[in-house]
C-alpha cells in the first residue's frame, strides 16, 4: 500500500494503533474518523478537542497566566536584588572631612568605570583615585577605601550581569524547552528590573567595554586586598552565582578576565579569618567553589596565551584541594561532582586537575560506608 505523500512514516505506521486506542475510549469515540480505514490525523484530533471542549485552549491560557505570574514575581524580586547602588552611606559619626573624602573617591571610581580606556582622561582619573586611596591608607582611613571600593565592585558586577543577561547567553547552554522558557522569562525580568529603576547601565555593552569592566574588577579586588577589605569581594563574588552561570557562555576574552579575578579571590578565600566562625568561612568557600569552579574548568586556556601560568595552575590546584578537604564529606561530594561534570565536558582544558582530591574523598566515603 502506498503511503500518503504528506504523512511522515512514523505517524503513518502508528496511526491505526492510535485510532484503535481512541476508538475504545467512550468519551472520545465521536472524535475518531468514521472511516476506520483512514489514518488518524492528529492535527484534526487536536482541533476537534480544542473546538468542542476548549480544554487545550484553557490549558494554554493557564500556562500563559502562570508564566506571566512567574515573570511578575521574578521582576519584582530582581528589581530589589539588581537595583543599581547610586550612593554609598558613610558612617555619620565620622568627621565630615572623611565623609567628603569617601564621596569624592566614590565619584572618581564611578567615572573610572564610565570613561573608556582609549580616552586620555582614563589614566588621569585612575591615577587620581589610586593617590586618594594611598593617602587614606597612610592616614589610617582604610575604612573609607573599603566602603567606596566595595560599592564599585558590586556596581561593576551588576553592570556585567545585566549586559550578559540581555545578550541571552544562557540560552546557548540550556537545552530543554522548559529551561529555555525560564531563561527567556528571566531575561525579560532583568530588563524590566533595570528599566524600572531608570538604569541604562549594563545594556548594549560592547565586547571591549565588557572586557574593560572585567579588568577593573581585578583592579578593585587588589585594591580591596591592600586595604584589608578583600573579604567583601570574596563574599560578593561567591554570591554572584547567576553571573557565574552567564560567564560560561560569555565572550572568550571576557572569560579570561573573569578567570583572573576568580583565581585571585580563590587564593584569598583560602585564608581563614580567625575572627569569623568556621561555619561562616565554609559558607563563603562553598559559594566560591560552586559558582566559579565551572569557569576555571572551561576558560583557562585563553585565546592567545593561557590565562593562568603553569606555576599559578599548580598553586591553584593546591588551594582548591585544601579548600575542599576542609569541608565535610557531603559538601565535598557536591563540589567534586560539579567539578567532574565540567572537567570532563570540556575537551580543550585539563585544569584544574582534582583527581587526587576526588580519589581521597572517594576512599574516605567508602570507609564511612564500611563502618556503617
Amino acid at each position: 500500500m502506498e503511503k500518503p505523500k504528506n504523512q511522515s512514516p512514523m505517524l503513518f505506521s502508528y496511526a491505526p494503533i492510535a485510532s484503535l486506542l481512541f476508538s475504545k475510549l467512550p468519551l472520545l469515540t465521536h472524535l475518531v474518523p468514521a472511516d476506520k480505514s483512514s489514518p488518524l490525523n492528529l492535527s484534526d484530533l487536536y482541533l476537534n478537542l480544542s473546538d468542542r471542549y476548549k480544554l487545550l485552549q484553557l490549558l494554554r491560557a493557564a500556562i500563559a497566566l502562570a508564566l506571566f505570574c512567574l515573570h511578575l514575581l521574578v521582576s519584582t524580586f530582581l528589581s530589589i536584588v539588581l537595583t543599581r547602588p547610586d550612593s554609598v552611606e558613610f558612617d555619620e559619626n565620622r568627621p565630615s572631612q572623611e565623609i567628603g573624602i569617601g564621596r569624592a573617591l566614590t565619584q572618581l571610581l564611578s567615572l573610572v568605570a564610565d570613561v573608556p580606556v582609549s580616552s586620555r582622561k582614563y589614566q588621569l582619573l585612575r591615577g587620581l583615585a589610586e593617590n586618594l586611596m594611598d593617602d587614606n591608607v597612610r592616614e589610617g582611613n582604610g575604612e573609607v577605601n573599603r566602603t567606596a571600593l566595595g560599592l564599585a565592585f558590586s556596581k561593576t558586577i551588576y553592570r556585567l550581569e545585566v549586559a550578559e543577561s540581555e545578550r541571552g547567553t544562557e540560552s546557548h547552554e540550556l537545552g530543554g524547552f522548559g529551561e529555555r522558557v525560564i531563561a527567556r522569562v528571566y531575561n525579560r525580568a532583568v530588563r524590566y528590573a533595570r528599566d524600572s529603576v531608570g538604569s541604562k547601565e549594563g545594556s548594549r555593552l560592547s565586547c571591549e567595554s565588557a572586557e574593560k569592566l572585567a579588568a577593573e574588577l581585578l583592579w578593585l579586588s587588589r585594591k580591596l586586598a591592600d586595604c584589608g577589605g578583600v573579604d567583601e569581594a570574596v563574599l560578593r563574588w561567591g554570591s554572584s552565582s547567576n553571573f557565574a552561570r552567564l560567564a560560561l557562555s560569555a565572550e572568550p576574552r571576557l572569560q579570561e578576565w573573569l578567570v583572573r579575578v576568580s583565581v585571585f579571590l580563590f587564593k584569598h578565600a583560602k585564608e581563614t579569618d580567625d575572627t569569623e566562625e568556621n561555619e561562616s568561612q565554609d559558607g563563603k568557600k562553598m559559594k566560591m567553589l560552586m559558582s566559579w569552579l565551572p569557569l576555571l574548568c572551561r576558560a583557562s586556556n585563553g585565546t592567545d596565551t593561557p590565562v593562568v601560568s603553569m606555576i599559578e595552575k599548580a598553586e591553584m590546584e593546591t588551594v582548591l584541594e585544601e579548600m575542599i578537604g576542609e569541608m565535610n564529606i557531603l559538601k565535598q561530594e557536591k563540589v567534586l561532582a560539579l567539578w567532574l561534570y565540567h572537567f570532563t565536558s570540556c575537551p580543550n582544558s585539563d585544569w584544574p586537575n582534582l583527581q587526587a582530591c576526588y580519589a581521597h574523598w572517594y576512599a574516605k566515603s567508602r570507609k564511612i560506608e564500611l563502618v556503617k
